[in-house]
């Protein structure tokens, strides 16, 4: 009872987590979840979607919250005990929750269910757990399911390795430099590479990581091109077979293979063509070639304002800075960069100074708070950082949810930025007391230094929305059946229209104005600068769609035409030459670090974001068609908004949330309109 993953009478005791843990905790909670199904299963345990619940989901949710508070601790504070312990439960904990999705008698058992006595939340969770069970292999049989079971538990070995080798390639490359070489980058992260150096052992030289906090302004301002050069090559080629020393262990290519392969013998024996088919079954797409088609349509809508952003930054290069010819892929964010400066009188480095964390998170709090009437404050909780924060929201004084915020960059922790679920809201059947929702908001920004806070870029700042779109939609539902409460049940490929929904946010002045202060002054954002910022806001989106579109076409077709037994690397090169109008290098691996195709859940469904793009721009036009003079959102279409979105969770299609928000089915219009490609 000493063991704090079996304590479930409240939040995790992250703090409290070791490795030593693990699999004793693993043991009791597996035997519970296997005595629950062994209950369930039994000729004379009735079929009735209380009964089950009470018994087998019970005894499932303390595993699954078990584990993922493992899961999560390896994402953000890996330590080589910890990665051991959590890959020595790894297989075990795949293998029982592949059986139970697979188990024929409780399969058989929910068939059974009498669908007419389940409210409508009920008959929705029915009806994916029929789903599931089918696209968990429990209509297969003999050598067939255990083959199914023994790719599900391979998957999960190699896909873990798969992120390990992404982690252990960035946070493994280091590159010490003279100050003086630094020339142009900002001077908050020159002090904290000079900071980083000196820990070293190696005072008076600088540190250059592949950190995002690092490599991205090093990329966009250092003057020394063949500094850029070094640092760009160094990042597109980890985990592959063009990294060279040390890095050349953490190749990933043959994990992506074998990946390939046991994903395309699972759709055979689920009886489809290829993995792609299976992974829009649960997804609004229809098929991969509408997939496809809408991706192609969208490819040539973009093309010609991508080839104008190109010819500006070739034509700019070329009079400005005296270069010709085909611009060099690690010269690109620098040219661009200043083109921007150029073209709009402002830098991003000029504005960063104005978007302090704490400043940005309180201008953030207030638009939720305003908009989606609740309330937030801090609270305590047991926390695996100590810059971790945990919050409360509340409407009328009663809990709502609850979230963690994990905002630095540091060693140990996966790049990017993601909301992961601790819990769901749930009104539970053992003890008929409403369980509230607790998400966790993880990103990747730098520290600040010289004891200031830290500072955002305006994109840090959209990634911190973008997230909280996803809390939001997790910790606002108002459905009381956990498969079906918040994310839980969304078709993947709209869970991403709350996130980017909240990003439009971002470009509103009555928005912004309350979230800015000068780090050194205090003073806000002046409107001038705002403007000319907003007049940026598209600078490059052709380029940047098309960019996203080549991920998702690349992924979709690698999922939907490619023969696992041969290399990827021509499809990946044939996508680039259809889609893209500014080629990378032969030696960019892109594909190598791709952690939402290869470990992250988005295989054959990376369109999911341009997909769920086009509904959040339709949606968010809503609040520009309301809004007051001065642009401040209207509450009662936030209101309606949270309603039909974000309080139905996954209750009930997308589409039907959506049309109830809207009146209509989603339209382009709003995305090419805000993207500026109109």
């Amino acid at each position: 009872m000493n063991n704090p993953l079996l304590d479930t009478t409240g939040l995790p005791l992250f703090d409290r987590i070791a490795p030593e843990h693990v699999a004793p905790a693993m043991d009791v909670l597996l035997a519970q979840a296997e005595q629950a199904l062994s209950t369930v299963t039994a000729s004379d345990f009735p079929a009735q979607w209380s009964a089950i619940a009470a018994s087998l989901d019970v005894a499932t949710e303390k595993l699954g919250c078990a584990w993922g508070a493992v899961s999560h601790l390896n994402s953000v504070a890996d330590t080589p005990e910890l990665r051991a312990a959590y890959n020595a439960a790894l297989p075990r904990v795949t293998e029982f929750w592949t059986r139970l999705g697979s188990d024929d008698k409780l399969y058989a058992k929910y068939k059974s269910i009498d669908a007419a006595s389940l409210n409508p939340e009920q008959q929705q969770a029915h009806r994916n757990a029929l789903r599931n069970f089918v696209l968990g292999g429990a209509e297969l049989q003999g050598e067939a399911k255990q083959r199914y079971a023994a790719i599900q538990e391979r998957q999960a070995e190699v896909t873990q390795k798969f992120s390990e080798n992404t982690l252990d390639a960035t946070d493994s490359f280091a590159l010490y430099v003279p100050v003086s070489e630094l020339a142009g980058v900002p001077a908050d992260v020159v002090q904290t590479a000079q900071t980083a150096a000196t820990q070293d052992g190696k005072a008076g030289l600088a540190k250059l990581t592949l950190k995002m906090p690092c490599y991205l302004p090093v990329m966009q301002f250092a003057h020394s091109s063949t500094l850029r050069e070094r640092l760009y090559t160094a990042h597109v080629t980890r985990a592959s077979d063009q990294a060279t020393g040390d890095a050349a262990q953490f190749d990933n290519t043959p994990l992506m293979r074998e990946i390939l392969a046991l994903r395309q013998e699972e759709a055979r024996l689920l009886g489809y063509g290829n993995f792609a088919q299976v992974s829009v079954v649960p997804k609004m797409a229809e098929s991969p070639e509408k997939v496809i088609a809408f991706l192609r349509d969208l490819a040539a809508k973009a093309r010609p304002f991508a080839l104008k952003d190109l010819a500006d930054l070739r034509e700019f290069a070329h009079q400005e800075l005296g270069l010709s010819g085909e611009l060099n892929a690690w010269d690109v964010a620098y040219l661009s960069e200043k083109l921007k400066e150029a073209r709009y009188s402002f830098s991003e480095q000029e504005v960063k100074q104005y978007f302090t964390a704490p400043k940005v998170l309180a201008g953030l709090f207030k638009i939720i708070e305003s908009l989606f009437e609740v309330s937030i404050r801090e609270d305590d909780a047991h926390v695996w950082h100590p810059a971790v924060a945990f919050y409360r929201i509340e409407r009328g004084g009663q809990l709502v949810g609850q979230f963690y915020l994990d905002q630095p960059a540091r060693s140990g922790k996966r790049g990017g930025a993601w909301m992961d679920d601790v819990r769901g809201r749930w009104m539970r059947p053992d003890t008929g007391t409403l369980q509230t929702p607790v998400a966790q908001l993880v990103c990747n920004f730098a520290e600040g230094v010289n004891g200031k806070p830290p500072l955002l870029t305006h994109d840090d700042v959209t990634t911190l929305f973008h997230e909280f779109g996803h809390g939001l939609h997790h910790l606002l539902t108002q459905v009381n059946e956990r498969d079906v409460s918040g994310i839980s049940g969304v078709e993947w490929d709209a869970v991403e229209l709350p996130s980017q929904f909240m990003e439009n946010f971002c470009w509103e002045w009555s928005v912004l104005s309350h979230m800015t202060a000068h780090v050194d002054t205090g003073e806000p954002l002046p409107r001038e600068l705002f403007d000319k910022m907003l007049a940026a806001k598209n600078f490059q989106s052709g380029l940047q769609t098309l960019r996203q579109i080549e991920f998702a076409l690349f992924d979709m077709r690698l999922h939907a035409e490619h023969d696992p037994a041969d290399d990827f690397m021509p499809l990946l090169m044939q996508v680039r030459q259809e889609v893209a109008v500014l080629q990378p290098p032969s030696f960019n691996r892109m594909a190598h670090t791709f952690s939402h195709v290869f470990a992250g859940g988005y295989a054959a469904g990376y369109y999911s974001y341009k997909w769920a793009e086009v509904l959040s721009a339709d949606a968010y036009a809503a609040f520009e068609e309301t809004a007051a003079a001065d642009g401040t959102p209207n509450p009662e279409t936030g209101r309606r908004y949270r309603q039909a979105i974000l309080e139905a969770g996954g209750s009930r299609p997308a589409l039907a949330s959506f049309k109830a928000f809207r009146g209509r089915e989603p339209s382009l219009d709003a995305l090419l309109r805000h993207q500026g490609m109109v």
